[in-house]
C-alpha cells in the first residue's frame, strides 16, 4: 500500500477533495494536510514520514515544505500539481483537474 499526501494552504478544499476523489483508489492510501498555521489538519513531521508520494497545489506550498519539514523530506517525492486556489470543495472542476494530473503518478488500476 503506498501512502499518499495531498498539502494545500488551509486544508479546507483543494487537499481535502483530494483526499475525496481518491479515497477509494486500489493500491494506495491517502491523507491531506495543510501547511497554514491555522489548517483544519496541520502538516506534521509524522505526516511527512508516512507519505511516500506528496502532491501540493502550488509552488509556493512545495517552497514552504521544503524550507519547514527539509529534514523530513529524505527520499520522499514531492510533486506540484500547479493548481491554483480558485475553487471550491468537492467542485467538479477541481475534480476534473486532480484526475487529469494524480492518477499518472499513481499505481495503475
Amino acid at each position: 500500500m503506498k501512502h499518499v499526501l495531498f498539502i494545500c494552504s488551509q486544508n479546507r478544499l483543494r487537499s481535502p477533495t483530494a483526499e475525496a476523489v481518491f479515497a477509494d483508489y486500489p493500491g494506495i492510501e491517502v491523507a491531506s494536510a495543510g501547511l497554514g498555521a491555522d489548517a483544519v489538519v496541520p502538516v506534521t513531521p509524522e505526516l511527512i514520514t508516512w507519505a511516500e508520494l506528496i502532491f501540493v497545489m502550488e509552488r509556493a506550498h512545495r517552497n514552504k515544505l521544503s524550507k519547514k519539514f527539509r529534514s523530513f523530506l529524505r527520499g520522499q517525492r514531492v510533486i506540484c500539481l500547479e493548481i491554483p486556489d480558485e475553487y471550491d470543495y468537492i467542485q467538479p472542476e477541481l475534480i476534473e483537474v486532480l484526475r487529469q494530473r494524480v492518477t499518472r503518478h499513481l499505481p495503475p488500476k
